[in-house]
């Protein structure tokens, strides 16, 4: 199973924030038991939205030609709010800023809004951790020109 809920990066400006958007759609899986008679996106997946967006902006941040390569892992969310439901047709627009780096955590403040409405927000801690794997910088890497196409961005 893949929770790939970020569907596209549409601007970034490494060090400072990145922009993005998630469609809900009645092909998510979960809207279908969550619920019957209300679908609506579950709060744990909008929060992963915004994570695998705030883990992009991190990488492509962080990770410089002169320095080992690091990935970025969730490691705790503070201060988070819901206030409005995402349904199924509604385009999530994400958010997140860069608000401390650190060589070893960095912090990124997230919102998500539909028709220019904010529905959640939170404060997302990352672990900038090496990993030895190729297999995994690879598809990062693969997943990071998807979500990039037509943008003009360093892909680590």
């Amino acid at each position: 199973m893949r929770y790939f809920l970020l569907d596209r990066v549409t601007e970034v400006e490494p060090g400072r924030f990145a922009k993005g958007i998630k469609n809900v759609t009645l092909t998510d899986e979960t809207l279908h038991d969550h619920f019957p008679d209300f679908p609506m996106l579950p709060g744990a997946l909008v929060i992963e939205a915004m994570a695998q967006l705030g883990g992009f902006l991190i990488e492509v941040s962080e990770n410089a030609d002169h320095k080992p390569l690091v990935r970025a892992l969730l490691v705790q969310i503070d201060r988070a709010k819901f206030s409005h439901p995402a349904e199924p047709g509604d385009q999530i627009e994400l958010t997140t800023r860069l608000v401390s780096a650190l060589d070893i955590a960095s912090q990124v403040d997230a919102d998500a809004s539909v028709r220019g409405t904010r529905i959640a927000r939170a404060r997302l801690t990352f672990m900038l951790k090496t990993i030895d794997s190729q297999a995994l910088h690879e598809q990062r890497r693969r997943l990071y020109r998807l979500w990039t196409k037509g943008l003009q961005v360093r892909i680590p």
